[in-house]
């Protein structure tokens, strides 16, 4: 036992630091999918058309193309636009933007699912549109959205795994990097298998504690 922790304490502390690099990517990119999420999906329900065409267009385009490729041209492609930009900083972008592509048709289906006397309501207590999204329509909505959202935020930080074809020292490139150095293939990535297990769940943990928080607040709402 004493002889395992020598020789793997070492490349344990490695990949341990990957795990810090994996969580910042996923609550940074989960930061960045959310605000497009909820950008996109409310521009699919403007009342403009050029808003509608904007958000379609995004949201049809990174749903339409491989994170890969995304990725990649993230990282290789901006900065021979003048947008120098680091491993880190495209591995947010590709991410953020993916994952919130999904997110917008989420954000997009719970809004239209509120039952349109919500609406009527408002409109007869005089609030405005702003008002009516705003203190009726999303705070009904986001419950509905929080299981999907917390899947996606799930599926990003298992697409955090990706970012080690950057050279971007994730979980994933540091098993690969002790691997290589080892030569065991077994250790290092039941290591990280069991990281991204703990990670998911805490993540399922923290919505549906937000999700039963916030459905005590809004119980017999929509009865």
């Amino acid at each position: 036992m004493f002889d395992f922790y020598d020789r793997w304490s070492g490349y344990i502390d490695l990949i341990l630091q990957g795990a810090l690099v994996t969580i910042e990517l996923t609550l940074l990119g989960c930061a960045l999918a959310l605000v497009m999420a909820f950008v996109a999906g409310l521009g699919r329900l403007s009342q403009h058309w050029y808003l509608r065409w904007l958000a379609t267009t995004y949201i049809e385009f990174f749903r339409g193309t491989s994170i890969f490729v995304q990725l990649f041209w993230a990282y290789f492609v901006l900065p021979l636009l003048g947008l120098p930009i680091t491993p880190l900083q495209a591995a947010i972008l590709a991410l953020g933007l993916n994952v919130g592509a999904y997110g917008a048709e989420v954000v997009r289906g719970a809004v239209r699912s509120i039952g349109r006397e919500q609406y009527e309501a408002c409109i007869a207590c005089n609030l405005s549109r702003f008002q009516t999204m705003r203190y009726v329509i999303l705070p009904q909505a986001f419950v509905i959205m929080l299981p999907t959202f917390g899947n996606n935020a799930i599926e990003l930080l298992k697409g955090t795994a990706v970012v080690s074809l950057i050279s971007l020292a994730d979980m994933t490139f540091q098993a690969q990097v002790v691997r290589a150095q080892t030569g065991s293939t077994a250790v290092p990535f039941i290591t990280i298998l069991i990281l991204y297990f703990l990670m998911a769940s805490a993540i399922a943990w923290v919505v549906r504690r937000l999700e039963n928080r916030l459905t005590e607040g809004l119980e017999g709402t929509r009865k």
